[in-house]
C-alpha cells in the first residue's frame, strides 16, 4: 500500500507534489506492513491474538444492550477469557501463569477494541483483585486465594476508594483493628463517607474483596497504634450471592459509561477475618499484636504498597492510546471518502482536503503516534521492574512517575481525540453504530480512576522538584549561579534579537531551524527546566514557614506544578517518538514519520507559544513561522493520512463502524456517477442563478 494509492482520487485530490514548496521529485512511500509491525512493538504476537479475539462477535459490545444483560454478558466473557484465552500471563508459572508481566498488559489493553467494559472488568479481577493478592500477599495467600481469583471461581472487588476519599488513600476511614483474644482483625466502616465506593464487581458478582483499611494494633501493655493503610482479604458474599453477616452494600446503578461492570458500594459492621487474611508482604502482625515491617518508614511503606499496583495505570495508558487509534482510523477513513461542497471542478471536495479538517485530525494523529511509542517504552519499563530484572527502589519510583505522567496525558488525549473525531464525522459520528459516542462515554472515567489525572500530575511535578533539589545539592552554588544567569540572559532581548538576525527575514531559514531535531528538543526541554527552576525558587521559602503558611504557598503554585508535569510528559512523548523515527528501517516510512514527529513537536510549541515569547525562547518572527510551517506539514502529510491510520493495524471487525467500511465511498461514487450521466445527457436542470 502506498500513499498515492490510498489518497482519494479525482480532480480535487491533492498529490504529494501539489501545494507544498517542500516537495521533492521522488515522494516517499509508506511501508504500511512494516509500520504496523513496528507499532505493535515487542508483544506483536500477543497483541494480534488479542485483536483476533476482539474481532469475534461474542467478545464485542452490543450498543444499547440493557444494563443487566450487559453485566451478565461481560461476566460470561470474563470467564471465557480465563478458561480458554491465555489471560493469566502475569501470574506465577507454578499456578498456571507465565511470569510475563509486560505481555499480560499488552493483551489486556487490546480488549478495549471489543468492549471497554470487558477490558476494565478484566482489570478489576486480575489487575487489581488478584494482583493485590499476588503483590501484597505472601506464598500462603498465593496458594490459598490466587487460584480461585485467577479462574474467576471467586470474582473479587478491589475495595480501596471510599465515598469520602478517592485519591487521598492515606486518609481513608475504614479501620482494621486487631483483637488479640481471637487473633482476628475487625473490619469496620465507622461513618457513611468511609463506605467503599465505585467498586467493580461490588454490586452483584463479587464474593470477596481486597479491603484497604487503617491497621490498628494494641499489644498488651502498649498504646493503640495506627500503622497506616494495609490490605486484607475479606469474603463478602456466599455462593448464592447473599451478603455475609456484617457486610452490606448498594448498586451504583446506571453510569455514564462502562455499564457492563457492576460498580457498587460496600460497608462493614465489625466484620471479623482471621489474622492470616492480612496481606502481609510489607507489614505483619504477630499473635500478640506486635507489628513488624521490612520497611521502617511508614510513608515509604505506604508508597511501596501502592506502587505494586501501578500496572492499572500502565494498562489504562495503553487502552486509551488504542481508543484514540480506533477513533482516528474511523474519522480519517470517513474524511477520505465523504464529500461536501463543490470545488473548482464538477465534483464535491473530500473532507480531508480542507485545511481545517487536516488541522482537526492530523495533529491528533501525530500525538497518538507519540503516545504509542511512549507507551511501548512504559510497558518495557514495567516489565523490567516486575520481572525482577531491574527492580530497585529508584527504578520503581521512576516507573511510578512515568506511569502517572503518561496515563494522564493519554487519557486526556483519548477524550479530545474521540470528541474531535465525532464532530469531524458530523451526524454520522453521532450514530451509536459508528462507535464514537460509545467510546467517549466509556473512556470518560479513565481520566479519573486509577488516579485522578490532576492528582497524578501533581505527583509528577513533585518528583520533578525533588530531582531538581537533588541536582542543585550535587551541583552546589555554581549550578545555582548558572541557572540564575541563564534565566537572566533569556529575560533580555538578546536571544530574540539573535534569532531575528539569523533569520534575516527569510521564513524558509526560520522554518529550517524549527524542523531541526535538536531545536525541537531544546525548545521542549528548556520549557520543562525553566518551569521547574522557577517553581522551585518560588517554593523555597516553604521549608522555613509554619505548616499552614507553607501549605498555602504550595497551593498558590499548584497550577504551575501541574503545568510543569504536563510539559515533562510532552517532552517524554516527543523523545519516544524520535526514537521510534530512528528505529524505522524503511527510508520512505522514516521520512513520513519524521514529518509526523515534527508536526507533533511544533504543535506543542504552538500550543505554548505565549510561554516561549514571554520567556524569550522565540523571536516574534520565528513564532509566526511555527504556525505557517505546521500548515506546510499538513499539506505534506495529507496524502499519507490513510497509510498512517492503516498502520495502526485495526481490521474492519475491530473498528465495526459502517462509515469506516467503504460504504461512504460507494455512496459518493454512486452520486458522482449519477450526476456525470445526467450532465452528459443534458438532463440536468439549469441553476436559477444562471438563468438570465
Amino acid at each position: 500500500m502506498t500513499a498515492t494509492t490510498t489518497a482519494p482520487s479525482g480532480p480535487t485530490a491533492p498529490s504529494p507534489q501539489r501545494g507544498s514548496s517542500l516537495a521533492s521529485t521522488a515522494e516517499p512511500r509508506v511501508d504500511v506492513a512494516a509500520l504496523a509491525e513496528q507499532l505493535l512493538g515487542r508483544y506483536a504476537t500477543l497483541r494480534r491474538e488479542a485483536r483476533a479475539l476482539t474481532g469475534r462477535p461474542e467478545f464485542q459490545k452490543i450498543e444499547g444492550l440493557p444494563m443487566a444483560e450487559h453485566r451478565e454478558r461481560v461476566l460470561h466473557q470474563l470467564r471465557e477469557l480465563a478458561a480458554h484465552h491465555d489471560v493469566l500471563r502475569a501470574f506465577p508459572a507454578r499456578l498456571g501463569g507465565a511470569d510475563d508481566h509486560g505481555g499480560s498488559l499488552a493483551r489486556f489493553e487490546e480488549l478495549v477494541a471489543g468492549d471497554p467494559s470487558l477490558q476494565i472488568k478484566a482489570g478489576v479481577q486480575w489487575g487489581l483483585f488478584a494482583s493485590a493478592i499476588l503483590h501484597l500477599g505472601t506464598e500462603h495467600h498465593h496458594d490459598t486465594f490466587l487460584p480461585a481469583a485467577m479462574s474467576v471461581d471467586m470474582p473479587g472487588a478491589f475495595a480501596m476508594t471510599e465515598t469520602g476519599h478517592g485519591s487521598d488513600v492515606a486518609s481513608i476511614g475504614t479501620t482494621a483493628e486487631y483483637d488479640r483474644e481471637t487473633q482476628e482483625f475487625v473490619i469496620h466502616t465507622p461513618f457513611r463517607a468511609a463506605w467503599k465506593d465505585y467498586l467493580g464487581n461490588a454490586a452483584l458478582h463479587g464474593r470477596a474483596a481486597v479491603v484497604f483499611a487503617q491497621l490498628v494494633t494494641a499489644p498488651e501493655g502498649k498504646p493503640r497504634v495506627n500503622h497506616g493503610v494495609h490490605a486484607f482479604y475479606v469474603p463478602i458474599r456466599d455462593e448464592d450471592g447473599a451478603f455475609l453477616p456484617g457486610v452490606g452494600g448498594e448498586d451504583d446503578g446506571f453510569k455514564g459509561g462502562l455499564n457492563g461492570i457492576d460498580n457498587g458500594r460496600l460497608h462493614f459492621d465489625h466484620v471479623r477475618v482471621p489474622r492470616t487474611h492480612l496481606l502481609n508482604r510489607y507489614g505483619d502482625v504477630a499473635e500478640d499484636g506486635t507489628y513488624t515491617s521490612p520497611i521502617s518508614s511508614p510513608g515509604r511503606r505506604f508508597f511501596t504498597m501502592l506502587g505494586t499496583l501501578v500496572q492499572g495505570r500502565v494498562s489504562l495508558d495503553g487502552a486509551a492510546v488504542n481508543a484514540s487509534k480506533i477513533a482516528l482510523a474511523i474519522a480519517v477513513r470517513y474524511a477520505n471518502e465523504r464529500r461536501q461542497f463543490a470545488g473548482a471542478g464538477e465534483d464535491e471536495v473530500v473532507l480531508l482536503d480542507y485545511q481545517r479538517h487536516q488541522r482537526r485530525l492530523l495533529p491528533l494523529l501525530a500525538e497518538t503516534y507519540a503516545s504509542t511509542f511512549a507507551h511501548e517504552e512504559l510497558l518495557a519499563a514495567f516489565d523490567e521492574v516486575f520481572s525482577g530484572r531491574n527492580d530497585t527502589p529508584e527504578t520503581r519510583e521512576d516507573l511510578e512517575t512515568l506511569a502517572a505522567a503518561l496515563k494522564s496525558t493519554s487519557t486526556w488525549l483519548a477524550m479530545r481525540t474521540v470528541q474531535e473525531c465525532r464532530e469531524a464525522c458530523g451526524g454520522a459520528g453521532y450514530l451509536a453504530e459508528n462507535r464514537l459516542v460509545g467510546l467517549h462515554q466509556d473512556l470518560d472515567v479513565y481520566v479519573t480512576f486509577e488516579g485522578d489525572n490532576t492528582v497524578l500530575s501533581q505527583l509528577v511535578g513533585k518528583r520533578l522538584l525533588g530531582d531538581f533539589a537533588k541536582a542543585l545539592k550535587a551541583g552546589g552554588a555554581g549550578d545555582v549561579a548558572r541557572l540564575v544567569a541563564d534565566k537572566a540572559v533569556h529575560r533580555t532581548l538578546l536571544v530574540r534579537a539573535a534569532q531575528t538576525i539569523a533569520d534575516v527575514g527569510d521564513a524558509r531559514r526560520s522554518a529550517g531551524q524549527l524542523r531541526d531535531e535538536e531545536t525541537q528538543r531544546e525548545l521542549l526541554t528548556e520549557r520543562v527546566e525553566v518551569m521547574v527552576a522557577e517553581l522551585a525558587t518560588a517554593l523555597r521559602p516553604a521549608t522555613k514557614l509554619p505548616p499552614a503558611e507553607a501549605a498555602a504557598l504550595v497551593n498558590s503554585h499548584q497550577h504551575e506544578l501541574i503545568e510543569a508535569a504536563r510539559a515533562h510528559a510532552e517532552r517524554v512523548q516527543w523523545e519516544a517518538f524520535t526514537r521510534g523515527v530512528h528505529a524505522a528501517t524503511d527510508p520512505g516510512t522514516r521520512q513520513v514519520l519524521t514529518w509526523l514527529r515534527d508536526l507533533f513537536g511544533l504543535t506543542l510549541v504552538e500550543r505554548h507559544l505565549a510561554w516561549y515569547l514571554v520567556n524569550g525562547r522565540l523571536s516574534a518572527g520565528r513564532a509566526r513561522t511555527v504556525s505557517s510551517y505546521i500548515d506546510r506539514l499538513l499539506v505534506r502529510l495529507r496524502p499519507y493520512a490513510q497509510d498512517l491510520v492503516d498502520g495502526f493495524g485495526f481490521a474492519p471487525e475491530q473498528l465495526r463502524a459502517p462509515i469506516a467500511s467503504g460504504a461512504e465511498k460507494e455512496r459518493q461514487d454512486e452520486a458522482r456517477a449519477y450526476f456525470r450521466t445526467e450532465r452528459a445527457a443534458g438532463r440536468l436542470a439549469v441553476p436559477e442563478k444562471h438563468v438570465r
